[in-house]
């Protein structure tokens, strides 16, 4: 027994193991170095600076292909351009194309606005009352499923103008997106904070206001990234179905225009700047959502691993 004590104690201290063997010695863990905020910084800027250029190359990449297969093939341009093409229409006719692209911002956030308050409006209302809800929720559920290209002839019909018209399409489809993700905010606040709120006597508005409404911001801001989108789709479909032609007309013209014309070049810079738009919107409810939520919420807190 002594003998094992002696061995272990020759073993901490480095020394033989014993006679005739080898010394033993004694592994120590190297010390973890942490990270310091030095790293730390430069390890989110590298991130950032990824974020950026991956998806960039990744477009280059395929701006490249799209080059070499319309040289290597030999294509006519007026079948499909190169880039290269497509850049000098989208200069040269620009005159022609920021006025379109101004008249189809204009309408797709008109119409998010409105949908933005429509849409949290009638949640509001819904969840005051089952009877409300049994009531009025199948016809938002039927302007949802219905086409709204079969709707828009209609509108057009009945529309004091074709802006109007179009303005109010775009926000039958962005408005049902909102509603749904707002009323199932509205109806997923934690049961045990809704009886602490009883117990303490707060009313129904204090309820809605402290509670509810914070707690389906989630939700509702996932309703404003969805809706975004479709309100620049609405708003194209139906200039295709309103066949608007003239100086208010927007980008979905000019994109009839260009076929008919068999101006491709121009027909890809218009699809470019719908393309654009429609990131930008969506970089901006992006950013809404975030600013709105990344305090509080655990969907955009930053986790240390």
């Amino acid at each position: 027994m002594s003998s094992t004590t002696e061995t272990a104690d020759r073993v901490q201290a480095g020394g033989a193991a014993g006679p005739g063997q080898e010394p033993v010695r004694a592994r120590i863990p190297a010390a973890v170095k942490l990270p310091t905020k030095e790293s730390a910084a430069a390890a989110k800027r590298r991130d950032r600076v990824l974020t950026i250029l991956v998806p960039l190359c990744v477009i280059g990449v395929l701006i490249g292909l799209w080059q070499v297969m319309v040289t290597v093939n030999d294509i006519p341009h007026y079948i499909l351009p190169g880039p290269g093409l497509v850049l000098n229409s989208l200069l040269t006719d620009w005159p022609v194309l920021l006025p379109a692209l101004w008249v189809t911002t204009k309408i797709t956030l008109a119409s998010l606005a409105l949908a933005l308050i429509g849409g949290g409006g009638m949640a509001i209302l819904l969840v005051q009352s089952r009877w409300i809800e049994t009531a009025l929720y199948p016809i938002t559920v039927i302007l949802q499923v219905t086409p709204i290209i079969a709707v828009a002839p209609l509108i057009l019909i009945y529309a004091p103008t074709t802006q109007s018209a179009l303005l109010i399409c775009a926000f039958v489809v962005a408005f049902f997106p909102i509603l749904s993700n707002t009323v199932q905010g509205l109806k997923s606040v934690d049961h045990n904070l809704l009886n602490l709120f009883e117990l303490n006597g707060a009313s129904r508005w204090q309820t809605l206001i402290y509670l509810k409404l914070p707690a389906s911001l989630p939700y509702f801001m996932t309703g404003l990234r969805i809706g975004g989108g479709l309100a620049l789709i609405a708003a194209v479909v139906a200039e295709f179905a309103a066949g608007s032609a003239g100086a208010g007309s927007g980008l979905a013209f000019r994109l009839l225009e260009s076929q008919f014309r068999l101006n491709i070049s121009r027909l890809f810079a218009a699809l470019f700047l719908l393309a654009s738009l429609g990131v930008v919107i969506f970089a901006m409810t992006s950013f809404i959502s975030w600013w709105t939520l990344h305090r509080w919420h655990e969907s955009s807190l930053k986790r240390e691993n």
